[in-house]
C-alpha cells in the first residue's frame, strides 16, 4: 500500500487489486470523512476494511476506464456501500464484455457492473472535500480518461506508465489516438504533475516527457 497524502485532509491510498494487481486508489478527506474510489480491480473485503480503518465512506466509484481487470470489485462495493459507479459512456461496450474479455485470460468474471452516470471529457466531479477533472485520453480504450485533484495529482489508468505507454492491441485500442491523448492532454500539465497508473509505480509528467521512449 502507498500513501501518497498531499495535505495534512487529504488521503491518497493505492492498493494493488485483483489477479491483475491494479492500483485502486481511495482519494479522501480526513475532515469530511468521505472517499472516492479509483478503479477497484478486486479484492473488495480488502479494499473495505483498508477504508474503515482509514474512517472513510465511499461515496463513488469513478474508473478510468472499464477493462474487467479495473472494474472486479466494483459491483461487490456497490452493493455493500450503495456508492454509485461513474464511467465514460464510450467504454460501456466494454464492461459489458467483461467475462468474455477475463475468459481470454483464464479468469472467471460475474455479472458485469452498472454504470450509474455517465462522464464527460473536462466536466469536474464535486464531492465533499474533493474534486476530480476529468479528461478524457482515448487511444487504450474508446472511453479512458484520467482524473486530475488538487491541481498536482492524476490518476491516469492505462493511458501512461512509469517508462512506457498502455497497450492498444485489445478491442477499441487505438496507438496514433493514445500518443496524442498523452501529447495533448497530459503533457501539458506542469512537471511536477504526479502521474498515478494504473499498474506498476507512479511517476511524474515532466519524467515522462523527458525520458519516456515512448514519447520521444
Amino acid at each position: 500500500m502507498q500513501d501518497n497524502s498531499s495535505s495534512d485532509d487529504r488521503v491518497h491510498d493505492i492498493l494493488e487489486t485483483g489477479p491483475l494487481q491494479v492500483n485502486c486508489q481511495i482519494i479522501g478527506s480526513r475532515s469530511s470523512g468521505e472517499a472516492v474510489l479509483i478503479d477497484p480491480g478486486g479484492d473488495e473485503e480488502r479494499v473495505l476494511k483498508h477504508l474503515a480503518g482509514r474512517r472513510l465512506k465511499p461515496v463513488a466509484i469513478v474508473n478510468t476506464h472499464g477493462h474487467f481487470d479495473h472494474i472486479g470489485a466494483v459491483a461487490a462495493i456497490k452493493e455493500a456501500t450503495g456508492c454509485p459507479f461513474l464511467l465514460h459512456a464510450d467504454d460501456a461496450a466494454i464492461v459489458q464484455a467483461a467475462p468474455e474479455h477475463a475468459a481470454t485470460w483464464g479468469l472467471p468474471f460475474g455479472e458485469p457492473p452498472v454504470i450509474d452516470r455517465t462522464i464527460e471529457d473536462g466536466e469536474t466531479l464535486s464531492f465533499n472535500g474533493l474534486s476530480l477533472e476529468v479528461i478524457h485520453t482515448p487511444g487504450h480504450t474508446p472511453g479512458g480518461v484520467c482524473l486530475l485533484w488538487d491541481g498536482c495529482h492524476v490518476a491516469v489508468g492505462d493511458t501512461l506508465f512509469a517508462g512506457s505507454i498502455g497497450r492498444t492491441d485489445l478491442p477499441g485500442g487505438n496507438h496514433n489516438q493514445l500518443i496524442s491523448s498523452i501529447r495533448d492532454r497530459l503533457l501539458p500539465l506542469p512537471d511536477d504533475t504526479r502521474c498515478h497508473p494504473g499498474h506498476g509505480p507512479s511517476t511524474s509528467v515532466g519524467k515522462e516527457r523527458r525520458a519516456n521512449p515512448y514519447l520521444r
